[in-house]
């Protein structure tokens, strides 16, 4: 039998803050058909700068890493549990990164480990990532993704 997803938070010592709100008139998530779309997050402590000049490929990885567990927060808060997704399915990082910055697919996989580490086979994703000449607020990175859920 398969360990609840809760289960597996609290065994990597991951917990989930309160859910971030919009910052305009948009919604954190959208549910249609059974498919969840989030809106992008960014990472907690709102850091400012560009991986490739003041932010590393290794500090970009672990702010896609916490943009990943302020989306699991918005998921968690819309569903009432974690155990109600039934598959990540799609992931775009968006990552505000110098000219000359190579290792986008680096930065992104922070994101990505981690559903797989939370949700196991079921967080195996498509995705894409792109370079950003800038992004809101200076951040290092956005991700925005879409989930299967149980309604």
């Amino acid at each position: 039998m398969s360990r609840s997803v809760e289960a597996r938070l609290e065994q990597l010592g991951i917990i989930l803050p309160a859910a971030s709100n919009p910052a305009a008139s948009y919604a954190n998530y959208v549910i249609v058909n059974h498919l969840m779309f989030v809106s992008g997050k960014g990472p907690a402590g709102n850091p400012k700068g560009k991986i490739g000049s003041k932010y590393s490929t290794a500090d970009g990885y672990q702010f896609a890493r916490s943009a990943g567990i302020e989306v699991l927060a918005v998921v968690k808060d819309a569903l009432g549990s974690l155990d109600k997704v039934k598959r990540v399915v799609k992931v775009q990082g968006f990552v505000n990164a110098e000219p000359h910055f190579e290792e986008h697919h680096k930065v992104l996989n922070g994101f990505s480990e981690l559903m797989y580490e939370v949700f196991e086979e079921k967080g195996v994703h498509a995705r894409s990532v792109f370079g950003a000449v800038s992004v809101r607020e200076n951040l290092p990175i956005i991700v925005d993704s879409i989930f299967e859920v149980q309604e």
